[in-house]
Formats: C-alpha cells, structure tokens, sequence
C-alpha cells in the first residue's frame, strides 16, 4: 500500500467517526469521491465518485427525500449558491429528512470548505436518535415544574436546577458531612459570540448542542448543567469523581484537537475539588474552578498557530513564505488523516519541522514551529534507545526502508518517559529527491 492510499484510510476512518457521509467535491468541476462510503443509500447503487457531485445529487434526491423536503434538499445541491456562500462563510450546516429502507430519518447536512479553497467536504450524520430523544424529552417536560428546570436547547438540567443542587450540597456542608466527596469542572465554549455574529444563532445553537454532547460524553456518570450561554458546569461525583484528572485531560485534548483541525467545539475547562478543611460553600469550589478555567482559555488562545509561530527559535536559514505555506498544508492534511495520537512533519530543506500542538503541550515543547528540531527531540528520548532511534530515521530518511512502526521511550513532563510508537516516513519531490519528513507518533 502506498503512502497515499494508507493516507486515504486514514483520513476516511477518522470521518467515519463522526459521519455517517462524506464526500470530497471539486466545486469547480464537481468531480467528487467517497471519503466515507455512504451507508444511508447502500441500497440506491450510488457511485462513490464521479464527474458531477451537483447533477448526482440532484438525478437521485427524489429517491430519498420526502416530496415535502426536495424543494430544500436540491437547494443545498446547487452548485453556485452552495459554492458562493462557502466562499463567504467556509462552513453550512442545515438539517433535513431523508427515507431510508421506507422510515423517515432526520439527518444533518455539513459542508466544510478546504484548505485549498477549491474543494470541499460533504457531509451527513444521522442525528435520529438524537432528535428522538430531544421529542422524548419534550413529551416528559410538559409540566410547569420540570420545564423550569431543562434547558430547552440542550436537553440537559439549567442554572435553576444548579441553584437547587448548590443548595443541597450547602446544607451538606454546614452539616459536616463527612462523606461528602465532590468536583467542580466549569467550562465555557470559546467563540460563541463570533460565531452567533458571522453565521447566525442557528448555527450558534448547533455549535452548543455540539458542546454539551462532547461535555456530556466525557463525564458519563456526573450531572451537568447548562448555567449561561455558552457556560457548562459539572458536578463530578462516584466514578467520575475518582478519574477526574483523566476526564479532564480528555476534554482537553479532544477541545485542542478540534482548535487544531477546525471541526468541532473548542472548550476551556477548569476543576476544583471540596476541601472540607477550607471550603464553606460550593460557591468556593466554583471559584476555584473558574479560575482554572480561565487560565485554561488564555492558554487555548495563546497557543494557536500564530503566536506558536511568534515563539519559534531563530532561524539560521530562514524558510521563504511559500514553503512555510506548504509544510502548513502538508501538515494539515497528515493531522486530518492521523485521526489521534502526535503528528510531526519537517522540511529537509530547511530543517524546519511544525508539531501537533498535544505534543508541544505534553512534552513542554518551546514552540510548535522549531529548525533543527530533530536535534531538539532526539534530548527528549531515553539515553538507552537514542542510538536504535537514530538507527531508524537514518534509515527512513535515506530511502533504505519503507515507512514503518518504531517504539522508543521518551520523557514527558516531571521527567518521566512513556513508550512512543511511532510510524516514520519520507515525501520525496518530483525528482524523486527526499523533501519531508514526517511521522505519526502513538503513546502506549
């Protein structure tokens, strides 16, 4: 399997993780292929690519849509209106029905304008469960009482219900409860305002609900409420409770992997835990907390591309602009197919590599731009594997291997080391001379 194909898998099991299609379209020709073959038409004998992604959609969407739904569905299928408002905005998300083996299904349409500003990803994800249970929710929220206290977007309890459980958990308190063992984890989503401003409160919403699903998703076994607009918070108890450092690490990397790749919430989180010794009132905890959280957000913020790049160290020979453009790209596209784990990718010529920002983070890495950096992590493996490490990317970079798997040891933070499986491998150019190399590195 080539270098390309592999890539191809990877970037299509990572979509299959989110959505249930994907197609990758050329908006000037529509010419368009599968990234995740579709599962909802399986029985409509649906080409997985052609030459006109607009003219298919259109030929078939009376097969699958509702009469009542055409009119809406091919307007999202024109091609120059879906083309000029991508331009404009770079994302569109629209929900509709669609019928599947004789049922209705309510799916959600997203389109995500590349890069490249050429193509674009065509997306559906199968949200009828989802909008099931947000009927079955309504049905069970008829009464005065227990509408007070859902928040109707969401699903999930609000700031009425919150002020209900602080005071409970107050009078335990001032009771000297001695079995009393809580969190608080305060999270707030980043850029609501901005998105409510350039794409409208529909998307805005989307982007909430998106949130408090991930939210809800790391902290299965905790109560969460929705206590402002674009603020969360959780009450971490039982199991939740006693995993909570890997909880939050979780939503943290999840949150800095969508900053990076542009395709989900990005949430500054903070915890705090009761200390029956100091704390009176939840309200001290909350505190704690918030401040964590908002430590959390100026890093989330201070850490993108651009002041990563400020950081960088002084270059000997300094990269041009239009090859630091294209290791960006390059970069970009090897994060989106890496799905999880580190990602690395260095310009031969220059000697001038960027780096996944979990990485930068997790090791303290200076910068996610460095030159020489593969003499900068070559301090960072075991002195024991240093020369079977060295042994390895010699041996990639010079052509004498194919890509393959490695494992090494390396120190993370406080001096500890964790195994590293990595997969190395070099680009060559069109000459056939090596240009990058790069790698996908998995901590075991």
């Amino acid at each position: 399997m080539t270098i390309e194909q592999s890539a191809f898998n990877q970037i299509a099991t990572t979509l299959s993780r989110h959505f249930d299609s994907v197609f990758y379209v050329d908006l000037e020709t529509g010419a368009y292929t599968a990234f995740v073959p579709t599962t909802f038409f399986k029985d409509l004998d649906i080409p997985e690519e052609g030459e006109d992604f607009f003219a298919m959609s259109n030929e078939n969407a009376a097969s699958f849509v509702p009469p009542s739904e055409l009119d809406l569905v091919l307007q999202i299928h024109d091609k120059d209106s879906i083309k000029d408002y991508l331009q404009r905005n770079g994302s569109y998300s629209l929900s509709s029905r669609i019928i599947v083996n004789g049922k209705i299904v309510h799916i959600r349409h997203i389109e995500m304008l590349c890069e490249d500003r050429r193509h674009a990803l065509f997306c559906m994800e199968n949200i009828d469960k989802e909008v099931r249970e947000k009927e079955r929710q309504l049905q069970h929220i008829k009464s005065a009482e227990l509408m007070a206290r859902i928040d109707r977007l969401t699903g999930i309890k609000n700031n009425n219900a919150f002020v209900e459980r602080s005071l409970s958990i107050d009078s335990r308190i001032h009771s000297a409860d001695k079995d009393l063992s809580f969190g608080i984890v305060m999270c707030d989503v980043n850029d609501l305002k901005h998105v409510n401003d350039t794409r409208g409160h529909r998307f805005g919403d989307e982007l909430l609900q998106r949130a408090c699903r991930m939210i809800c998703d790391v902290f299965r076994n905790s109560q969460i409420y929705r206590t402002g607009g674009d603020e969360f918070v959780v009450v971490l108890t039982g199991e939740d409770y006693s995993i909570r450092e890997e909880l939050l690490e979780n939503l943290r990397r999840e949150s800095v992997a969508n900053s990076r790749s542009r395709s989900g919430p990005v949430i500054a989180s903070g915890m705090a835990v009761y200390d029956k010794a100091t704390d009176a009132k939840l309200a001290d905890v909350v505190r704690r907390a918030d401040n964590e959280m908002y430590e959390n957000k100026a890093m989330l913020k201070s850490d993108g591309p651009a002041a990563n790049y400020n950081n960088a160290v002084n270059m000997e020979i300094p990269i041009p602009d239009e090859r630091r453009h294209k290791l960006d790209s390059l970069f970009d596209a090897l994060f989106t197919m890496a799905g999880e784990g580190y990602v690395f990718l260095n310009d031969l010529r220059y000697d001038y590599s960027r780096w996944s920002f979990s990485l930068v983070h997790d090791f303290n890495i200076k910068s996610e731009y460095m030159y020489h950096a593969g003499k900068i992590w070559q301090e960072y493996v075991h002195p024991l594997d240093v020369a079977r490490y060295k042994k390895v990317v010699d041996s990639v970079v010079s052509g004498n291997v194919d890509p393959e798997y490695f494992i090494y040891r390396a120190r993370i933070q406080d001096d500890k080391y964790v195994e590293i499986k990595t997969r190395a491998f070099l680009l060559n150019d069109s000459d056939g001379n090596p240009e990058y190399f790069g790698g996908i590195m998995m901590p075991q």
